[in-house]
């Protein structure tokens, strides 16, 4: 497979592989729609979210285009909105040079369909996140467009960060850092031999590594500018699971209060693949900080 067809198809393959491992084992049933700490402890979404102050990131890890996902994600900022706090929104679906479209569709100067078309959008029905993005507040909230653009991690994955343009290099950050060592080796196991070779999965880790740094900068620097504000990051969920990927590099740039829901499918999954999707892995810990189920054929 070309390295680029391997680039423009990965990031879906890892939603996929995200999942846990099949096993024959017998388990305890996990409830859908219940928010899980720690294992098999159900809590409350108010709970979960007890913690949240102004100047913290929420991060949303989800299965990209789950129509029941993106309503928990909607239930999320309703309940910090509903404790007074002040909701803005991260999309790693819209890129740093998105940013002026996102606005204009937000202040109804661009339509849907315009809107659409300005930014490529394909993939994903859009229905699942039209509502996060017109959630916050105009002239209080913001939708703030987080990402690297793809061509340039396109060109990462093709030539590697050493041989990018001038231009290109210009969208990471002047101290782009690649993810830790469980990052990588999560990312590795992901890609299994997917990956002509280890020259081309090095480049593939860089790619992903600047999505999340990117990502983590733009948060950051966020917060920095409106330290009243919570920032809810919608992002898929490899991204965000064991605490490896965009969460660590958020805490890195100085974000101190993370707060991590890994938001999973059920469906399909006998009850011991339930308990072992929720349960923390003996491998890399915990999958989140919580664990939010749902149960969609």
């Amino acid at each position: 497979m070309k390295n680029y067809v391997l680039l423009a198809t990965y990031a879906a393959f890892l939603g996929v592989l995200s999942r846990p491992a099949v096993t024959s084992a017998q388990g305890t049933p996990i409830e859908p729609l219940k928010i899980y700490q720690g294992g098999l402890s159900a809590v409350s979404l108010e709970q979960a979210l007890s913690s949240v102050q102004p100047g913290s990131v929420v991060v949303l890890g989800e299965q990209h285009g789950t129509m029941t996902q993106a309503e928990q994600q909607v239930l999320v900022m309703e309940t910090l909105r509903h404790r007074g706090l002040t909701v803005s929104v991260g999309m790693e679906f819209f890129d740093v040079t998105q940013q002026s479209f996102v606005d204009q569709f937000r202040g109804g100067t661009l339509s849907e369909s315009d809107f659409l078309k300005a930014i490529s959008w394909g993939g994903f029905p859009f229905a699942a996140y039209r509502e996060q993005t017109l959630f916050p507040e105009l002239g209080v909230g913001h939708v703030v467009a987080l990402n690297v653009p793809r061509s340039v991690t396109g060109r990462i994955a093709k030539v590697g960060v050493e041989n990018l343009t001038p231009q290109e290099r210009s969208y990471l950050p002047v101290d782009f850092t690649l993810g830790n060592s469980s990052y990588k080796a999560r990312f590795r196991e992901a890609m299994g031999g997917h990956v002509p070779s280890e020259e081309s999965f090095l480049r593939y880790f860089a790619a992903q590594s600047a999505w999340d740094d990117s990502m983590a900068l733009k948060a950051s620097e966020f917060l920095q500018s409106h330290p009243d504000q919570v920032l809810v990051i919608v992002v898929g969920e490899f991204h965000s699971q064991y605490g490896g990927g965009l969460p660590d590099r958020l805490k890195a740039r100085g974000v101190s209060n993370v707060l991590t829901f890994s938001l999973i499918n059920l469906h399909d999954l006998d009850p011991a693949q339930q308990e072992e999707a929720v349960r923390p892995s003996p491998t890399w810990g915990q999958r989140g900080d919580f664990v939010w189920t749902s149960l969609v054929p």
